[in-house]
């Protein structure tokens, strides 16, 4: 019988575990998407406690407390930093077969040294042993994001963000190499207008200007990107239900715009139309610029009304949703294409069910300009587990190319989640050992050594050129 989370952990056979301990292990990370917060690493931050660090913003294990029903005081409200953890001690036992009691262990591993398992006896003791080291300078954001070997990484940030926390980073001299993401979903998003007009008051005092015509609204928003390309920028990113593709006129957008800043409320109909407009128009910019668009589709976001009007949203009441996919999505990327426009395109699929359609749909638009130019990306927010990967590599494997895949990404505000890419890399590792063992890949360890560290590195810095 193994020990938990030993050395060879998830690596089942003896190639599995020369793969990942001989070429996967040592890869720098490349987090090319996560919600990391820039000002906490500008000023090098250093947490209290095990609780600050580690329950603070986490919607998982908030999730995970309410199910073993956990007081909403205990997660969100005003409980004690150590009674929350001890109520998170309590839970991490019933998380069993959940991705939280591997991720819970190997970052008190990875980061604290710690090896013995989390519940109600060790929790005291646990909590000491790292609260006392988070204070130490050893323990600063910085120092946690070298100490995980981190080369560079992409924060998530709205095209109104003075990126005054990235210059500071930059200045600093610091030696990972942290970079803005241009998220501008906000800009597009006319289902309230009065909070779209209170976006557009933000982008007037942020680009200086006033606003009243479509053509302002896009000047001013292409000054932005123009801007965020100059503090390194290389990637955008959009967080849809579904990628919007409706048939428009400039014309009806222009009058939308106007509509809007009167006041008026759009028809669902005419929403989608100027959804897919701004899609168009932002997607444009990327391909000008060489950046890399990317697009979380399938989350069905803030369905209990009641805990989103007192906790707000990202608070832990977002699912998997059903959406259809496959033909808006064909029809944009295929608008882009037919314009000599498509640029670099990572699609991030939610619900597995539409694993294959995404996986088919990225071969549409590879045109052999560079390898892997439209990607299948990697299993997110609640797929980002060992089931979920092993289906999107799988898919990804059947369908295209896996060796030309840019890998794993951390997608999360903690910084304690950096062994989730050490996850990834030993199932991956697995996968790849399981086929050679079963004969069904030749047993040439230095070439499929070499995809593993293509996959875990080395494509992800030639896609990104970072």
């Amino acid at each position: 019988m193994k020990s938990f989370l030993d050395d060879d952990f998830l690596l089942q056979t003896a190639t599995a575990r020369k793969l990942y301990h001989d070429f996967a292990k040592s890869m720098p990370i490349i987090d090319y998407h996560n919600h990391l917060p820039p000002q906490e690493i500008a000023i090098d931050k250093k947490f209290e406690n095990l609780t600050q660090i580690w329950l603070y913003g986490d919607h998982y294990k908030w999730r995970a407390m309410r199910t073993n029903g956990v007081d909403e005081g205990y997660c969100t409200g005003n409980k004690s930093d150590y009674e929350k953890f001890e109520k998170w001690a309590e839970t991490v036992p019933y998380t069993m077969r959940n991705p939280l009691y591997h991720w819970t262990h190997l970052e008190l591993q990875r980061y604290f040294g710690v090896k013995e398992v989390l519940n109600p006896t060790t929790a005291a003791s646990i909590y000491k042993t790292c609260s006392d080291l988070l204070p130490t300078p050893e323990y600063s954001v910085r120092n946690l994001l070298t100490k995980m070997n981190v080369e560079a990484l992409c924060t998530t940030d709205d095209p109104t963000d003075s990126l005054e926390y990235h210059q500071a980073i930059a200045k600093s001299g610091f030696e990972v190499k942290v970079l803005p993401t241009f998220r501008p979903d906000k800009a597009m998003n006319v289902d309230n207008t009065a909070s779209f007009n209170e976006y557009v008051a933000k982008v007037e005092a942020v680009s200086n200007t006033s606003i009243t015509t479509l053509d302002e609204y896009l000047d001013a928003l292409k000054k932005r990107h123009d801007f965020f390309g100059q503090m390194g920028c290389k990637l955008s990113d959009h967080g849809l239900e579904q990628i919007y593709a409706e048939d428009y006129t400039d014309s009806e957008i222009n009058g939308y715009f106007e509509r809007l800043r009167k006041g008026e409320t759009l028809s669902q109909t005419e929403k989608l139309k100027f959804k897919s407009a701004m899609l168009i128009y932002f997607a444009q910019w990327d391909w000008e610029k060489g950046w890399t668009q990317q697009f979380h589709i399938g989350a069905l976001r803030n369905n209990n009304s009641r805990m989103l009007k007192t906790l707000g949203p990202d608070t832990g009441w977002d699912s998997i949703g059903d959406f259809e996919q496959g033909r808006a999505m064909a029809k944009f990327l295929n608008t882009l294409d037919t314009a000599n426009q498509l640029a670099k395109t990572i699609i991030y699929n939610l619900n597995p069910r539409d694993n294959e359609v995404i996986a088919t749909m990225i071969g549409n638009f590879n045109d052999g300009s560079i390898a892997g130019k439209i990607q299948f990306g990697s299993g997110w927010w609640f797929m980002d587990q060992k089931d979920g990967m092993e289906k999107q590599m799988n898919a990804l494997s059947n369908m295209g190319l896996l060796s030309r895949f840019v890998g794993m990404l951390t997608d999360s505000r903690s910084f304690l989640s950096y062994p989730r890419h050490e996850y990834f890399r030993r199932i991956l590792c697995n996968i790849f050992g399981n086929d050679i063992e079963n004969g069904e890949l030749p047993n040439d360890i230095p070439w499929i050594g070499q995809i593993i560290q293509n996959i875990c590195y080395y494509n992800a810095k030639q896609y990104f050129q970072f």
